[in-house]
């Protein structure tokens, strides 16, 4: 029985995805910074453990008890929406320490087991907004860009070693709580002066009927996860997808 390993795996894409790969009959490991033993069904395939990825002791004790691993997710992440002018530099730190350096701690971490064992898949979550330049997500986009340039240099350095590495880009997903996380996250971030333009641009811009739902993302997971002929990136979601095509 192969095993994965999913970081922020209490809600959304984390937990459908850990859904599906238990449907599927794999051994699913799901981690979290506060666990919940009631949000997956009760398994003897399913292990619960806590993870901060922005702690290093966290990210040690849940590697050690963890074991060896097939396939690590990383989809642990969170959001903002603002103007870089009103967005303090500690809350920039903080999403990158998130969504960045957390992707790549995480995974720092999980390497050696991977190469050791001559094996292995790494999957990076994304996001659609690196296709596009889009006002007010100048911070987040360049956490999640990052992520996107980590990962192709990434799958250079561990291929000789077995290992494939893969980034899911997802669009907008209103079903899941990121949304809400993101924009508690973001109060303040626009200034007064910036106000009437931020206005303008949510007035111009209605939400297009596609969207994204955890269940593509968790789809895109096994894709990639099962098919080695999977391009590197891909898009995740109708929304993802059309953004995609015509980046």
């Amino acid at each position: 029985m192969k095993t994965i390993l999913i970081t922020g795996a209490s809600s959304g894409f984390g937990l459908e995805t850990a859904r599906t790969f238990l449907d599927r009959g794999w051994k699913v490991i799901a981690t979290m910074r506060n666990p919940r033993e009631d949000i997956l069904p009760a398994s003897d395939a399913l292990r619960i453990l806590p993870l901060d990825v922005t702690d290093a002791d966290s990210i040690a004790h849940a590697v050690s008890e963890a074991g060896p691993v097939d396939v690590l997710v990383n989809n642990a992440g969170g959001g903002l929406l603002g103007a870089l002018e009103g967005t303090a530099m500690s809350d920039i730190r903080e999403l990158f320490e998130l969504n960045t350096f957390g992707t790549m701690a995480v995974t720092q971490a999980m390497l050696p087991t991977l190469r050791t064992r001559g094996a292995g898949v790494i999957v990076n979550i994304s996001s659609a907004v690196t296709y596009k330049p889009l006002p007010l997500l100048s911070v987040y986009t360049a956490s999640k860009a990052a992520v996107d340039s980590f990962s192709e240099n990434l799958s250079l350095e561990v291929e000789p070693f077995g290992i494939r590495v893969h980034t899911i880009h997802p669009g907008r997903s209103p079903e899941t709580a990121f949304g809400a996380a993101a924009r508690a996250r973001s109060q303040s971030a626009i200034p007064d002066v910036y106000t009437g333009w931020a206005k303008q641009i949510f007035s111009a811009s209605p939400q297009s009927a596609e969207v994204t739902t955890a269940s593509d993302v968790a789809a895109a997971v096994w894709q990639v996860v099962t098919d080695p002929s999977t391009p590197n990136s891909i898009p995740a979601g109708a929304d993802a997808i059309t953004m995609a095509t015509i980046k």
